[in-house]
């Protein structure tokens, strides 16, 4: 073989090397390629969608690509699942999952049970306590004044709900351990039932204890947490009125079906990074929103702890019944 031949073969073989690392699981390792995209269940001006902006952002600048924020809300969170699901496991496509999307969802659709399941576990986001809360002229000044007065409105009192979502079992839950008399109006986002609260076309809603609901705009009666917020130690909480009462909203990060192992602690590892950062944690509390680091087999065993957790209360309130 002459000497230039040899180069040649020596080159072929080295291309052809390159282009099975290229196909192989270690060649998936490479992450990010591009821009990044973070698909949610919520609507866009919530809190937690705002918290969330706070997250996927930070990765970005830390992975040195540029993130997108898809909003696909609807059917129960079902549009997300669908999208985020039939996305490239690559990780260039993520899902941030609200709890309603594990505990929820599987129970009224479970068309999707299997769908969730599928899912790539990566990291714990954020979780925060619901909150009761009401128009600022409604005349009440406490949880147990609420109570009183919806019994007194005929028909009960509106509440303005997600339906389907952890607000909807909390307020379940309230109106079961409360005797409370309340009438649910449904919506498919926060933005236009934080809008109609404070306007006030209906009285009262129940939502998660961040956004417009933490920055005055809102009478706000008692937070779900079992007990009484750092930063909020003037607010009530619900198990003060009912003891034992507790619900939390949390989110996560998750990835398509069959995405790398390897992408999957990468980006694990990166996410409780950027939780870690104190700019991060602080802008959390701003939307009375909490954190904790998990690997993705830790999130794995919450998701599971949460779905026995609520599975129950779904069934009791026949949520679960066509």
């Amino acid at each position: 073989m002459t000497t230039h031949g040899h180069w040649l073969w020596v080159g072929l073989l080295c291309a052809a090397i390159a282009s099975m690392l290229a196909r192989s699981p270690a060649g998936a390792q490479v992450f990010p390629v591009g821009p990044v995209k973070f698909i949610t269940s919520l609507s866009a001006g919530s809190g937690t969608d705002s918290a969330m902006r706070i997250v996927s952002e930070q990765l970005g600048r830390l992975w040195g690509q540029p993130t997108v924020h898809i909003n696909q809300p609807g059917a129960g969170g079902a549009l997300a699942v669908r999208a985020a699901h039939s996305a490239a496991p690559d990780g260039q496509t993520l899902f941030m999952a609200i709890a309603s999307a594990f505990t929820v969802l599987p129970q009224l659709q479970p068309l999707f049970a299997a769908d969730v399941d599928d899912f790539e576990p990566i990291g714990f986001v954020g979780e925060v306590p619901m909150a009761i809360a009401a128009t600022p002229t409604l005349p009440v000044g406490s949880l147990s004044d609420l109570i009183t007065y919806s019994k007194a409105q005929p028909g009960g009192l509106s509440l303005a709900i997600q339906r389907g979502g952890i607000p909807h079992l909390t307020a379940e839950l309230f109106r079961s351990r409360s005797g409370a008399a309340l009438t649910y109006v449904f919506y498919p986002g926060a933005a236009q039932a934080v809008s109609d609260v404070i306007s006030g076309r209906v009285p009262g809603l129940i939502d998660g204890l961040g956004g417009p609901l933490a920055n005055g705009q809102f009478k706000v009666l008692a937070a779900s947490s079992a007990e009484r917020l750092p930063w909020r130690p003037d607010l009530p909480t619900v198990a003060e009125t009912l003891p034992g009462f507790a619900a939390t909203g949390w989110f996560a990060l998750v990835a398509p079906p069959r995405t790398p192992t390897a992408t999957v602690k990468k980006i694990s590892e990166d996410l409780n990074t950027v939780l870690a950062l104190p700019e991060v944690r602080q802008r959390f509390q701003a939307f009375s929103l909490s954190t904790r680091s998990m690997t993705p087999q830790q999130l794995a065993g919450f998701i599971g702890s949460e779905r026995q957790l609520w599975t129950p209360v779904i069934k009791q309130m026949g949520l679960n019944t066509p």
